[in-house]
């Protein structure tokens, strides 16, 4: 027998769910049901069926309600059908949702992720038009917009968050949505009103002068604004212009000369030049709250040397050892590195050995504490308390060692293997040695893998170690950079 299920415009997956939810408790097969939308046409076949007696429990994984209600609201041809096919098999197989590679778990994925684009379109080019009364007291705005899939449902939350300021009215081809401190939505058939105001022409004067002609990608342009959503955009009537003129202007500004920036920006400028403020004054790193590292680490880890060292040797945060101890260095990274820098002939008591960050990142995972590399917003907030002890010490060369420690001193913290063994210039005009940091030696997978690491490791301290050896010969400090 053969089961007709016809599901509501509004309200779709709530109908699907009961619906499914009666069928696979009284165990009908995926084959014996057509699922339809109200308004599609009537099968000859179908007719009136006898209620199914109360459904059997049904249990089904945490991750498949919100799948099945992405596929309900997809136009995709068997959507429903496949949705009602993965709660058959998804109650018998807890884990099933969990493997891609299975054909129709891959096929539900590629569909709700169309919808949640769709639904990603939308926030982004929505348009609303200020239809206010003369003398209301809350704004009223209008809006058109014709989505690919039925996500009206699913996007009342959104702009209703949104714009929970305001009264507004979204149109699509086949749902009005409402919002008037309470959402609303009917299913009625809309043509696309006259939605033209004077606010558009101040839009699109925007977006014209904003529009960069240097940086056009017409590709990615189309990727991300396609042109099926044009006809709804105001600023979309000036997008060929600006195209057609995009080189003649570009060429234009590159001929130009540059423009003189008023006496004012010099006083901008250095008034934000170092976008961090410092402590208040007596404020020692001990008591340091720029980041919330400060809350969870059991105390800040300071630099220690000479004050007057050559060499200063920069890791990239304490370790769980080390926030123990308060001291830089004394974990299994460190003592990785004291060995092999006796070996290459470095002296790390002739040296000042400091952390970029000075507060230990972790996460619990039972009674250990894991280590977590700090972020750049971290490592930005870090960089005063650096900044401050390169001032001190002036060292003649920088040892950067790891990811976080290059992008402290460099501002780059990318492809550290690629620029190990390289002198750049830092941020505070010095010259900085660029190397991996120990622990990459001790995460290596194999033994050959890290008698490998530790022998380029070894190589770069020593060539850190002729440069120390040589600086007696050099005028000033800075001519390493030229070395």
């Amino acid at each position: 027998m053969t089961h007709t299920v016809r599901l509501p415009r509004l309200g779709t997956f709530e109908a699907w769910r009961d619906a499914a939810r009666a069928l696979a408790g009284n165990g009908v097969a995926a084959e014996q049901v057509v699922w339809a939308m109200e308004d599609a046409p009537t099968s000859l076949f179908e007719g009136a069926e006898a209620p199914l007696p109360r459904p059997a429990p049904l249990t089904v994984p945490k991750a498949f309600p919100p799948l099945a209600r992405l596929l309900c609201a997809s136009r995709a041809e068997g959507a429903m059908d496949l949705a009602y096919r993965l709660l058959l098999r998804s109650s018998r197989t807890p884990r099933l949702l969990t493997n891609r590679a299975d054909v129709e778990v891959a096929r539900a994925e590629g569909l709700a992720k169309n919808i949640r684009r769709d639904m990603h379109k939308m926030k982004a080019f929505v348009r609303f038009r200020d239809v206010t009364p003369e003398g209301a007291n809350r704004r009223k705005f209008l809006s058109w917009f014709e989505p690919d899939h039925r996500i009206e449902e699913l996007m009342t939350g959104f702009f209703a968050r949104r714009f929970g300021d305001m009264d507004w009215v979204i149109v699509t081809p086949e749902v009005t949505m409402r919002f008037d401190g309470e959402v609303s939505l009917q299913a009625v058939a809309s043509d696309r009103p006259d939605l033209s105001d004077d606010v558009e022409k101040l839009w699109q004067t925007y977006y014209a002068n904003i529009f960069n002609p240097a940086r056009l990608k017409i590709k990615a342009m189309t990727a991300e604004m396609p042109r099926k959503y044009w006809k709804n955009l105001p600023e979309a009537d000036l997008i060929p212009g600006l195209i057609a003129q995009a080189e003649t202007r570009a060429r234009g500004m590159a001929e130009a000369a540059p423009t003189i920036a008023p006496d004012r920006a010099a006083a901008i400028t250095l008034r934000l030049r170092d976008g961090l403020t410092p402590p208040p004054d007596g404020t020692t790193l001990a008591g340091c709250t720029r980041c919330a590292l400060a809350r969870h680490a059991t105390q800040s880890v300071p630099g220690e040397g000479p004050q007057d060292a050559a060499l200063m040797i920069v890791g990239e945060q304490p370790g769980d050892m080390e926030d123990l101890a308060g001291r830089p260095f004394v974990g299994p990274a460190g003592q990785a590195f004291d060995k092999i820098a006796t070996a290459a002939g470095l002296d790390r008591r002739a040296a000042y050995v400091t952390n970029a960050v000075k507060h230990f990142k972790f996460i619990p995972r039972g009674k250990r504490r894991i280590h977590q590399s700090p972020n750049a917003d971290e490592v930005s907030h870090c960089r005063w308390w650096l900044t401050r002890e390169l001032d001190t010490v002036q060292p003649a060369l920088v040892l950067a060692m790891g990811a976080t420690a290059a992008l402290a001193l460099t501002g780059d913290g990318s492809g550290i293997t690629r620029r190990r063994g390289r002198i750049e210039r830092g941020l505070h005009g010095g010259a900085v040695f660029i190397t991996t940091h120990p622990s990459f030696l001790l995460r290596q997978a194999t033994d050959a893998g890290r008698e490998t690491q530790e022998a380029l490791f070894r190589r770069d301290l020593e060539q850190v170690a002729q440069i120390l050896a040589d600086l007696e010969n050099l005028a000033v400090p800075g001519e390493i950079l030229k070395a």
